[in-house]
């Protein structure tokens, strides 16, 4: 059973929380959130925290908390069943009430502790799902079977059509279609960087010398870091504005954003050499080494709610990964990030790979306990990559083709690749979500294994492209890195 601090006698996901479900005929109320989610925090100070809704939560259903962090796969599996339910895209905290055979009966993101707003309660929300559960469960368990059909249900037939350098005329007319002119960037509020978004549009600039998509990235850049999105005062970026003028942040930075953002700086500062740029991707990487890491290992998150600065000091392979890489980048331009970025790969290794099996997620002092996913092997990857092109060393391009041998074992099939071999099966991310898609980045790893080692891996990229082809033809702006992945296909 968890030792969390709370009234609710969490457990975590495994075979104890699930067979006491059994034994007990309860339903199960299967919550998953992040340490850096305001809605997540405040249910669990709030909600969570009422004697009236624990109890009610402890006498009826077995409670399993999910960090979303930790178990990705968990994640990943139930957003698509909020999907499924819902009809749109869920957000954390996402709240999964299922049968006691662990079959999903209804879905929701935040809930209030009281009626607000036209959202039901908890406590209310709870009574009527213990009703429903004693008095029509077989109407219940119908439901949830119909949802699982469909999450199961075998993949549509693929239509492949021909990759070529056209990709290049839609892509430029989407861009500058969907750019905001006035503001720079992508979208209104909330309003994220789309940072493979902005990195593909440097490509088309070295690519065709399209000036116009440099302007815009430099537009854009320039708009970002007048305050509030970047944080002038203590260094680093917020995840996302809450307006569309870059001005109101949201109150979490993670790992992830500060790599690829200033990573993207730096390789705009190579182009224009506007000192500007250097100097706000070096800050950036500046405020990571200070702020969001220890001996070498970098911290996937922090937040500022209620005044409180919390750090999650869980190291995370993927995230740090995408760090050293940026610090290898650094290096080219300033050689005393090479010295911190061979460190940081050491560490990591030594870390979350364990007898030969890498883990994905690991505190500094604890022994690793989950597995790593695919994204892990692709960012890993990336940043092996990065490192032997820096460094010239051929150690870091033997790991890396040993890692992208492991990968292809674990994880292709045919051209598509799953994210996680393990229980809860769902696809890899062709889409930019969170950060920069996995079969991208994987993609962009193989091509560079089959240029710097054998070409023999090229049908691998290859074939992922083929089965992609359709989507990405038709709207390559809507899967960046991937698209990013086809040119780098066609053109070298």
């Amino acid at each position: 059973m968890s030792n969390l601090n709370s009234l609710i006698d969490w457990y975590p996901w495994g075979q104890e929380a699930l067979n006491r479900a059994k034994q007990e005929n309860k339903a199960i109320f299967l919550s998953i959130s992040s340490n850096i989610c305001n809605g997540c925090y405040l249910m669990q100070n709030k909600s969570f925290n009422k004697k009236d809704i624990a109890k009610i939560l402890n006498d009826n259903f077995i409670s399993i908390l999910v960090d979303k962090d930790e178990r990705p796969d968990i994640e990943r599996y139930y957003q698509e069943v909020y999907q499924l339910m819902n009809g749109k895209v869920g957000g954390l905290p996402l709240n999964i009430f299922l049968t006691s055979e662990t079959k999903p009966f209804y879905s929701t993101t935040y809930i209030p502790t009281i009626d607000k707003n036209g959202m039901m309660g908890f406590e209310n929300l709870l009574s009527i799902i213990i009703s429903k559960y004693k008095k029509d469960f077989d109407t219940l368990e119908n439901e949830a079977d119909e949802i699982l059909s469909f999450l199961n249900k075998d993949s549509q037939k693929i239509q492949a059509t021909k990759i070529d350098r056209s990709i290049i005329t839609t892509l430029s007319l989407q861009i500058k279609t969907l750019f905001d002119s006035k503001n720079g960037g992508f979208g209104i509020s909330s309003k994220f960087p789309h940072i493979a978004t902005l990195d593909l549009m440097l490509d088309l600039y070295e690519i065709n010398n399209d000036t116009d998509m440099l302007e815009k990235v430099e537009f854009t850049l320039n708009k970002m870091t007048k305050g509030g999105f970047y944080d002038i005062d203590n260094g680093g970026f917020y995840r996302y504005s809450k307006d569309e003028s870059w001005l109101i942040p949201s109150l979490e930075k993670t790992l992830y954003d500060n790599a690829l953002l200033s990573e993207l700086f730096l390789r705009t500062y190579k182009i224009t050499k506007k000192n500007i740029y250097k100097e706000i991707g070096f800050k950036t990487i500046d405020f990571v080494i200070d702020s969001m890491s220890n001996n070498g290992l970098f911290y996937c998150a922090s937040s500022n709610y209620d005044r409180e600065i919390l750090i999650d000091k869980r190291v995370i392979v993927a995230d740090s990964s995408m760090m050293i890489k940026t610090l290898f980048y650094a290096s080219e331009i300033d050689n005393k990030y090479l010295s911190i970025a061979i460190k940081s790969l050491e560490n990591l290794v030594k870390l979350t790979i364990v007898n030969g099996v890498m883990y994905h997620s690991s505190y500094i002092q604890e022994k690793p306990q989950v597995k790593a996913f695919f994204d892990d092997y692709a960012y890993l990857g990336e940043a092996l990559i990065q490192a032997y092109s820096t460094t010239k060393d051929d150690e870091y391009l033997k790991d890396s083709v040993q890692l992208l041998n492991s990968a292809i074992e674990k994880y292709y099939n045919g051209g598509q690749w799953i994210f996680d071999s393990s229980e809860f099966k769902t696809k890899a991310d062709i889409f930019d979500v969170s950060y920069p898609s996995s079969v991208a980045t994987m993609v962009l790893f193989i091509l560079n294994i089959s240029k710097m080692y054998d070409e023999v891996y090229s049908k691998f990229a290859f074939k992922t492209l083929e089965i992609n082809s359709y989507k990405l033809m038709r709207q390559p702006i809507s899967m960046p890195k991937l698209t990013k992945a086809t040119l780098e296909y066609i053109i070298n």
